[in-house]
């Protein structure tokens, strides 16, 4: 994400009028603060009025698709997965494992639902209902946020946490044309100057000599393995 962020500051910084973006999203999703980060990071493109498209060749869901969302126009390939509008949280509880052990679990807390639901200690019916409650608001949240950049879309109908191939979704309002990246890329390269940006760290000396190194022994020993290898 902090890649996306300088990237976005970078074309922010040099963009003219009549310039356009184009973004390839592959997600299938993560956590919900991370998305909503990077779908921030492209709205700044939209608020400084710059056109973005956004391809999806393989999966844009759930996240993926709340980044997706943002842009004017949405590509998909055709067989690529896209929607998942929804939230899930899996939470493994070991309290009976222990208890079975003999073995004490102590969760101290201030505040009445600072943990809801928990790992080791024995989870509430009340801790289990506001945990879901936690859910369902994040989901309204999340269906919120994607009518802001798509309201024409049927949220009753897409917003149920499965997802759809590009051929499907296309039908549903969630891409607005099939074609894969190289396909518009292709095309605008007809058209216009198509320019590649990207933020890369730049890597320290020690990184570098050990990776140099790596490189060496690994040769090296390929070397050794050939010579020693039967003759057929």
């Amino acid at each position: 994400m902090a890649s996306l962020r300088e990237e976005i500051s970078a074309i922010l910084a040099i963009a003219d009028k009549g310039d356009e973006v184009i973004v390839n999203v592959e997600s299938g999703g993560g956590m919900v603060h991370g998305y909503g980060l990077a779908s921030s990071q492209l709205d700044r493109l939209r608020q400084a009025e710059i056109p973005l498209s956004i391809c999806v060749d393989k999966v844009a869901a759930s996240g993926g698709y709340m980044m997706a969302c943002v842009a004017n126009k949405i590509y998909s390939a055709p067989f690529a997965i896209v929607g998942s509008i929804g939230v899930v949280a899996q939470v493994p509880n070991f309290n009976r494992l222990l208890k079975k052990h003999d073995i004490d679990y102590e969760q101290h807390t201030a505040g009445d639902f600072k943990r809801t639901l928990t790992i080791f200690g024995e989870n509430t019916d009340e801790g289990r209902e506001k945990f879901q409650k936690e859910l369902e608001e994040t989901h309204v949240l999340f269906k919120g946020f994607i009518a802001k950049y798509r309201p024409e879309l049927d949220l009753e109908k897409v917003a149920t946490g499965e997802h759809w191939y590009g051929q499907q979704a296309i039908e549903l309002g969630l891409v607005d044309e099939i074609a894969t990246s190289d396909d518009v890329i292709m095309k605008l390269a007809n058209e216009r100057t198509v320019i590649k940006v990207s933020y890369q760290l730049k890597k320290k000396l020690s990184d570098k000599i050990a990776h140099g190194a790596s490189l060496s022994f690994n040769a090296i020993f390929n070397k050794f393995a050939e010579k020693n290898q039967p003759l057929k």
